[in-house]
């Protein structure tokens, strides 16, 4: 029996209950919009709006397939009605042209009002996820769990971080919650409806983001536990003869086949009921069966390519989902301030316990506590508020994307629910556990006040707070690239005009626009995007760093890392928890090297021989010492033919390569080891 039925809170009056929640959400709409308001285009924002914007204007689905389309058609269908110009296609690289499309499209209109309207829009999940939560916690604790759960949620700093921008983790923890929500329901009360209603909900889930297929996994276990005397309500029903448990079994196995096919059915009305990716003879680039080549697993392939001949999901929804595979293969991370050449298990363990709000440290704690008092019964409720985070969690500790605290969002959610249960459970033993319980509310809430507007960079006290967090957690957990609009106060406030910028989204941002004047710094997002800029050996004056940069977990540890110097530097000003202003004369010698390295690449393959070994040479003169440089001028020596010149290049890069940190070694030696057993050749 769910605690909720016995709770005395919900004979209050509805009309006063559904004002308390209402202004909760308002406050939480409040929040997000004062947050988003300051803050300028985050890393991808620009990405997903463009493509969300042709998915409206020509059904294409090509750009940006790496997550499904329901967020970015939520997104921008405030825009639909407004004059915007569209840059031009290219045929580039489905990520190049999504980024340098989005960036164009995004600022060669009104950036500030579509980003307003699209994230306005984009709340509106936030709102629907703290709803979801109170009726939830409401139905299976009682009302004064769902205000308690509701609040927590409310002045989350991690939700307030992420709850307004255009990405897909707010919206898959709407929807997560939602499939659970709907699923316990039917359990609960089977009936046609509840079961359209979650497989409804499911959809969404698959439809919002990837691992939104995590949902039927979840639903599965929830599905089999209710065959068992460990869901409560649901053992009276099976303990008995085998004909009962055969038939609950023979329903929950029906219950979820309609669930996946009414979900499925959902994720293809997203594509127009259309399996090709792109209108118009258009085509990915590149091909769907192409990419599926690149997959680290030749059984991963083998599952796409029969997926995509069988017509069994979009053709987008199946790039999309290779590329998270590829990407789960490639990205470094970075976690207590080390960077590692792949993900780590301890990752999002450690990120749970920088990122979290004392309170939420607390929760499971009081959790368990309840639990083994006796205090927090109804075994259904727990088992659909743990099965389903700990699934998450297990699933993200073996993934190898270690890029935010955003990733596990949904057990922020849980934990809320499950967390208010367990805290209304010590209420209705002793009243006087009112006190503390509202001491706990008022510390969540001060922590979001406080942290404000800093909530990206947000950690609690016991690593440091906001301005600590850089020295644990990097990318999303600090720097998300969205503290423009900060930096220019700053500036403005010092009059600086003349500065050099190691902007983390350097390339996919247009920092004019912001009013930033400073002279970019080479970083990794640049290079892929073939920003090419050159820059002198030794700067002058004011230096701002991204954190994201400045922790090297792009570049590699220690030597690989060009910004290593300022690690180690008190800067000048610390901004919003992401930026660091240095003043002063630095060397940037391995910087300066890598922006030639790479100029001398980039005129290769345009056929300038002769120039891109100069430029190999000049990068070798600034960072002998450097393997990249040796392979730089190796491969412009191999492309002029000049063999033993190349050979005596590539092992001088083969011998610095050994001696990097062997994690990262792999990203040179077996290549280098490869043309130097093959006749030297262009590369």
């Amino acid at each position: 029996m769910s605690e909720a039925s016995i709770e005395p809170w919900t004979h209050r009056n509805r009309i006063l209950v559904a004002a308390g929640a209402l202004a909760l959400l308002a406050i939480l709409g409040l929040h997000l919009n004062l947050y988003a308001g300051r803050q300028s285009q985050t890393w991808d924002e620009g990405d997903h709006i463009y493509a969300g914007y042709l998915s409206w204007k020509t059904a294409d689905f090509g750009l940006n397939p790496e997550h499904p389309p329901l967020v970015k058609l939520l997104a921008t269908a405030p825009l639909i009605r407004m004059p915007l110009r569209l840059p031009e296609l290219q045929n580039r690289y489905f990520k190049t042209e999504a980024f340098l499309g989005g960036k164009e499209f995004v600022f060669s209109n009104d950036a500030d009002r579509i980003l307003s309207r699209a994230r306005m829009a984009s709340s509106i999940l936030a709102l629907l996820l703290g709803l979801l939560a109170f009726l939830a916690a409401r139905e299976m604790f009682g009302t004064g769990a769902a205000f308690i759960a509701l609040t927590l949620l409310a002045f989350d700093p991690n939700l307030l971080a992420h709850g307004a921008f255009v990405t897909t983790d707010v919206g898959l923890s709407c929807f997560m919650l939602a499939s659970v929500y709907a699923f316990y329901r039917y359990v609960k009360a089977p009936s046609v409806k509840h079961l359209v209603v979650t497989g409804l909900a499911a959809g969404l889930a698959l439809a919002t983001k990837h691992t939104g297929l995590l949902v039927l996994p979840m639903l599965a276990l929830l599905a089999l536990i209710e065959m068992t005397p460990l869901a409560g309500d649901a053992g009276k029903n099976v303990t008995g003869a085998n004909p009962g448990r055969a038939k609950r079994a023979l329903r929950l196995g029906a219950a979820l086949a309609i669930v996946t096919l009414t979900a499925v059915f959902v994720l293809w009305s997203f594509y127009g009921f259309r399996y090709a990716a792109r209108p118009d003879g258009l085509e990915l680039n590149p091909p769907l069966i192409e990419f599926v080549r690149q997959l680290p697993k030749p059984a991963y392939a083998t599952v796409v390519s029969a997926l995509a001949n069988w017509r069994v999901l979009p053709e987008a929804y199946l790039h999309g989902l290779a590329d998270v595979l590829i990407m789960d293969a490639f990205y470094t991370s970075y976690a207590l301030g080390k960077v590692y050449a792949h993900g780590v298990w301890f990752y999002f363990p450690v990120a749970f316990a920088v990122k979290s709000t004392l309170v939420f440290l607390v929760l499971p704690l009081l959790i368990f506590a309840a639990f083994a008092a006796g205090r927090l019964r109804g075994r259904r409720e727990i088992l659909f508020l743990t099965v389903p985070p700990a699934l998450h969690l297990i699933v993200a500790m073996t993934s190898r994307m270690n890029i935010g605290v955003r990733h596990i969002l949904p057990l922020y959610v849980f934990i809320a629910i499950l967390g208010a249960g367990a805290l209304s459970s010590f209420v209705r033993q002793d009243r006087r556990w009112r006190y503390p319980i509202a001491f706990l509310l008022l510390l969540q809430a001060g922590a979001s006040v406080c942290a404000f507007p800093a909530y990206m960079a947000y950690s609690n006290a016991l690593w440091g707070g906001p301005r600590q967090t850089h020295r644990h957690l990097t990318d999303s957990n600090s720097d998300w690239a969205q503290q423009l609009k900060s930096l220019k106060r700053y500036l403005d406030d010092r009059d600086i005009n003349d500065c050099w910028f190691a902007y983390f989204a350097q390339g996919t941002v247009d920092m004019s626009y912001y009013g930033i004047s400073c002279r970019p710094l080479p970083t990794p997002t640049g290079f892929w995007l073939d920003d090419w800029i050159e820059i002198p050996a030794t700067i002058d004056g004011t230096v701002v760093i991204s954190a994201g940069i400045l922790s090297g977990y792009e570049f590699g540890p220690g030597v690989l890392n060009p910004y290593a110097q300022f690690q180690t530097l008190r800067p000048s000003a610390q901004i919003d928890g992401g930026i660091f202003v240095y003043d002063g004369r630095f060397d940037v010698s391995l910087a300066s090297a890598l922006t030639l390295a790479r100029r001398s690449g980039q005129l290769l393959r345009s056929g300038q021989l002769d120039e891109a070994l100069s430029r190999a040479r000049k990068a070798v003169a600034l960072a002998p010492d450097d393997a990249r440089m040796q392979i730089a001028r190796g491969d412009a020596l191999a492309a002029l033919h000049r063999e033993d010149e190349a050979r005596a290049a590539y092992r001088k890069a083969l011998d610095l390569a050994k001696t990097i940190e062997p994690e990262f070694q792999a990203r040179h030696v077996p290549m280098l080891e490869r043309r130097l057993d093959a006749p030297p050749r262009m590369h």
